[in-house]
């Protein structure tokens, strides 16, 4: 026979009174328990506030739309400048308007990004124990500085090799052929490679989430450090201009990235070392 108190207490518990010596009522976590509809009222919440916000982002921006693409198109309208052969050109009647609206739009999310990313975080943190919310701060933060400084690296450093090798391409073609380029395929293509690059400088949080997770640690980092260059310079080819220069300064911060995501795998990896020491052992035997 079960015991009435037991009995009572899974019954108070149903019913929502927390009960001395119940491991859930001093759980942060249990105690912010809500039923589905709840949360997807929440989550409804949350996504209005966070298109409010980058519409207000994109109003605000719109009216420093000039500045914005000016500074955007300063790399290649210097590149032009230098080569004399080319410039900047719309090729459809809607295409100059429509790159405004784009530029003001990117901008606008943009210079929203922290309340945007603060609506999520607000979602998020109550469903995370108070050492996880410790852990996450630092590393949204950290993210955010190797995010902007993977952008400023490819602003300020590759694409001034990046966009004078292009036209000297185009120039050996046919000494005739002037560049005429889109304004609306130069925005994309400046996009994508500042978003390539903010991407590529995640490296050390990657090592980070998968040395916490235990599937890596500094010692598998350091074996395959060699394999690792190889796929740096495979990344340096795909996302700069395929000439040697470019592709050792995109590799070059990249390698640094990584020996500092094999630091930071030595402090934080959970991996089991004698699981580590079996699988050298494997190696071992196999030679």
């Amino acid at each position: 026979m079960s015991d009435p108190s037991t009995t009572d207490r899974e019954g108070d518990s149903v019913a929502g009174d927390p009960v001395a010596g119940d491991p859930v009522a001093g759980d942060p976590v249990e105690s912010y328990r809500m039923p589905l509809l709840e949360h997807l009222k929440e989550l409804r919440t949350r996504l209005i506030r966070m298109f409010a916000f980058g519409l207000a982002g994109c109003l605000l921006c719109f009216a420093f739309t000039q500045p914005i693409w000016n500074a955007l198109v300063e790399p290649m309208n210097a590149a032009l400048k230098v080569s004399g052969r080319g410039t900047m050109a719309i090729t459809e009647p809607l295409e100059g308007f429509i790159t405004y609206l784009k530029v003001a739009g990117l901008a606008g999310i943009a210079l929203a990004s922290p309340l945007i990313f603060h609506q999520i975080w607000s979602f998020v943190a109550p469903g995370l124990y108070p050492k996880e919310k410790k852990t996450v701060m630092p590393l949204v933060v950290a993210s955010t500085i190797l995010f902007l400084t993977g952008a400023a690296f490819g602003y300020f450093i590759i694409f001034d090799f990046a966009f004078p090798f292009f036209l000297e391409i185009t120039a050996e073609l046919d000494k005739d052929v002037e560049a005429v380029l889109s304004i609306s395929a130069y925005l994309s293509l400046v996009t994508k490679m500042l978003v390539a690059f903010g991407l590529a400088f995640q490296l050390p949080v990657v090592c980070y989430f998968l040395a916490r997770i235990g599937l890596i640690n500094h010692k598998d980092l350091i074996h395959g450090f060699r394999f690792a260059i190889v796929g740096m310079f495979v990344v340096s080819a795909l996302i700069t201009p395929p000439d040697v220069l470019s592709q050792l300064l995109m590799a070059g911060p990249l390698i640094l990235l990584y020996g500092v995501g094999t630091v930071v795998a030595y402090f934080t990896s959970t991996k089991d070392e004698d699981e580590d020491e079996d699988e050298d052992e494997d190696e071992g035997s196999q030679d």
